[in-house]
């Protein structure tokens, strides 16, 4: 059986000069030597190096992967779930290992690697491993017109699926679809960010320790072409987590073959306050939520609406948590902040943040980059601004925070619903019931009510209108991993 198509080179290994910052290139290129190397993003140290993958060794990949999937999904759904259930138990031994690498290759404190990225894996991982069959299993039909028939749904795996995951989540995102695919019976080729190549290697290589077969999980490295040329090689269905641009790529390019797609997608998620909140006690929990893991989550509160009543108050409390923040590299332990984990997405938020303040915006906290050699933006709440400014309509992914007043809740319901984002939403009350009502108004996948972020293997989750097409997690995102077939036949 071949090898994974690419491999990461020794971590240790300078093939750049760390004390020239002039020769190292960009984050995320290809290099001369056909490699990406991954620095730190707070220190700019080198991490390590993977070699990009050809076109041929993509199709090679989804070959193998296929040839090991016959395998694997003939054995009992119980063998597949006894391995994963290793897995899982290997991430918990492993959890300080596999933590460290995060932090370095992507930025986040070590806490957010720990409870936001490994332990969610394991967490999912158990939840699908003990209920797999349960979800899986054949169910019949009645025929209440066809008394001597009989009728079955039956769930067989799609074959192989292509995993395209992004770098704010370089080790839960991948690690839950790649879980899920195993457990309907598929194989599997992941495509991570080209900025978090190295966590990918580390999953692929617990997997086969867990005793996953060799060659049934490969991992490919690149840019965006080496993902274009995995929806071409071959596989069954696309996984991709990303922005909205890039997923209607993706799902431009596998419409010819009528591949199948789960897209999740970009938000631009708003958090409505109602007016007998009280806005220190608020403010603590939404300024939390807006930047968890340096505002860098796709279901991140991005925008604030605030009744013009309580307006200054919650800006001020917000700014108050923004200027005490203490931001700095992510293995520091006192580190609340790390860096924005790339470039391209740190002068995307610096451009942002400029564009607000120069239209009118006033920045209660922050609102400039921090003088240093890695990506360090600092926590910013922008006040007095509206809709129609940039930073509001569109997703800033990042540590910048939009404060927007509003008159009556009607009002800040129909802005909060204008865009065509749709990912998720919170409404904050001290009547539960109350701020449940406006929820219910938000076109979302999924609604919260005086809380945000809460999200668990069991629930669903899903994008409407821009922010995706399918669902993960739950019996409904194990489904999606399969293919429904009707069995129906005589008795005789």
């Amino acid at each position: 059986m071949a090898e994974t198509a690419s491999q990461a080179l020794p971590l240790d290994g300078p093939l750049f000069d760390d004390s020239a910052p002039s020769v190292r290139p960009p984050q995320g290129t290809v290099t001369p030597h056909g490699t990406l190397a991954v620095y730190e993003p707070g220190s700019g140290k080198l991490v390590g190096e993977v070699r990009v993958s050809t076109p041929a060794q993509v199709r090679e990949a989804a070959a193998s992967a296929r040839l090991a999937q016959m395998e694997w999904s003939g054995r009992p759904l119980r063998d597949r779930e006894a391995i994963l259930l290793a897995f899982k138990q290997l991430l918990l031994d492993r959890a300080e290992e596999v933590g460290d690498l995060i932090v370095r290759e992507n930025g986040k404190t070590k806490n957010e690697a720990l409870f936001m990225e490994v332990l969610p894996v394991a967490d999912l991982t158990h939840y699908f491993a003990k209920h797999a069959r349960k979800i899986l299993r054949d169910e019949k039909l009645p025929l209440h017109m066809f008394p001597h028939k009989k009728s079955y749904l039956r769930y067989y795996p799609r074959g192989v699926i292509g995993i395209i995951s992004p770098w704010n989540y370089p080790f839960s995102i991948p690690g839950g679809d790649v879980v899920m695919s195993l457990l309907a019976g598929n194989g599997v080729v992941l495509k991570p960010s080209e900025f978090t190549p190295l966590i990918a290697e580390k999953l692929r290589s617990l997997l086969e320790e867990a005793g996953v077969p060799r060659g049934l999980v490969q991992v490919v490295h690149g840019r965006g072409d080496v993902g274009a040329a995995l929806i071409q090689s071959g596989v069954n269905m696309i996984v991709f987590t990303g922005s909205v641009a890039t997923g209607k790529k993706v799902a431009a390019a596998a419409a010819p073959d009528l591949k199948r797609t789960t897209l999740e997608l970009g938000g631009n998620d708003p958090a409505i306050l109602l007016d007998d909140v009280q806005p220190a006690e608020v403010a603590d929990r939404v300024y939390r939520y807006a930047f968890a893991n340096n505002g860098q989550i796709c279901s991140a509160i991005k925008r604030v609406y605030v009744p013009e009543k309580i307006y200054d108050e919650v800006v001020d409390a917000l700014a108050d948590h923004a200027r005490a923040a203490k931001v700095g590299d992510g293995s520091d332990p006192e580190t609340q902040l790390g860096p924005i984990n790339n470039r391209p997405q740190y002068d995307r938020v610096s451009e942002l943040v400029a564009d607000a303040l120069k239209g009118g915006a006033r920045a209660a906290a922050g609102g400039k980059p921090i003088d240093s050699p890695g990506n360090f933006f600092e926590p910013t709440i922008l006040a007095d601004i509206a809709d129609g400014t940039r930073i509001v309509d569109e997703e800033q992914f990042g540590p910048a925070l939009p404060v927007i007043p509003y008159r009556d809740v009607d009002d800040a319901v129909e802005r909060a619903n204008a865009t065509h984002f749709g990912l998720s939403g919170s409404v904050w009350s001290g009547d539960a019931d109350r701020a449940a009502e406006v929820a219910e108004r938000l076109e979302c996948g999924t609604a919260w009510v005086n809380t945000h972020l809460a999200l668990a293997p069991h629930q669903p989750f899903g994008g409407a209108k821009w922010s995706g097409l399918g669902v993960e997690n739950g019996p409904w995102g194990l489904y999606g991993f399969t293919e429904l077939q009707v069995l129906h036949r005589a008795k005789h």
